[in-house]
């Protein structure tokens, strides 16, 4: 049985391979990313690989980095999957707030049996999405596709519907939650303009601005306009 620490270092690679290599987690992450996701030093990381590597779980080549093996993808996508079901669950079943089941889930996701963890599958009637539109990796390991396009990507009078955001920290989205940028929410584009670092949009009626950065943490899905 994976540690706590080995099952968040081999989460924390996949999710960073997902989301900065748009894969499906099998690119090679650097040591560097790594630290910065866990707010460890370098050298921490260094050596957690250097233990993962000997358990088979990753491999690692000097001055490129680390990628995940495939013991090590089946253990990453088993933890996502009880994270990101407890999740669906808090929201659901408890009405908790996106923005602070992240963190409890945190806490719960190393101390649950799969038996339980496909029961709760099984309440929730399947889902494919976690509350933030996340992806659910199903029992036997693979990977529902999710679609759609960073919010920063869209033009003027693009038509969407938010579909999924990537980032979790907790300030990030009860704004989102505050300008209505929720999960369903329909929107129009007003105005895209890159060189002013900001896309100006209209979501329930009310213009709303976020800027690039905050903007390609959107994922939207294009809303055919209406004839």
């Amino acid at each position: 049985m994976a540690s706590l620490t080995v099952e968040n270092y081999v989460k924390t690679i996949h999710q960073i391979a997902a989301r900065e290599a748009g894969t499906d987690g099998r690119s090679v992450v650097s040591t560097g990313q790594i630290a910065k996701e866990m707010g460890v030093s370098p050298g921490t990381v260094t050596g957690m690989i250097k233990t993962l590597t000997e358990a088979g779980l990753t491999t690692h080549t000097p001055y490129e980095g680390v990628r995940l093996t495939e013991p090590g993808l089946r253990l990453a996508l088993k933890v996502i999957r009880r994270h990101r079901l407890l999740e669906t669950f808090l929201v659901r079943t408890l009405n908790m707030p996106w923005d602070e089941v992240h963190e409890e889930a945190e806490h719960m996701e190393h101390a649950v049996s799969d038996r339980l963890i496909d029961r709760l599958d099984d309440y929730l009637n399947l889902p494919v999405v976690d509350p933030h539109g996340d992806p659910i990796p199903r029992a036997d390991g693979t990977v529902p596709a999710v679609l759609g396009y960073p919010l920063k990507d869209m033009v003027a009078l693009n038509s969407f519907r938010v579909v999924r955001v990537i980032d979790q920290d907790p300030k990030f989205l009860r704004y989102l939650t505050d300008c209505g940028v929720i999960l369903g929410a329909m929107g129009k584009v007003i105005e895209n303009r890159p060189e002013a670092g900001a896309v100006l949009f209209e979501i329930d009626g009310k213009r709303q601005m976020l800027g690039q950065e905050a903007a390609g943490r959107v994922i939207v899905d294009l809303v055919p306009a209406a004839t």
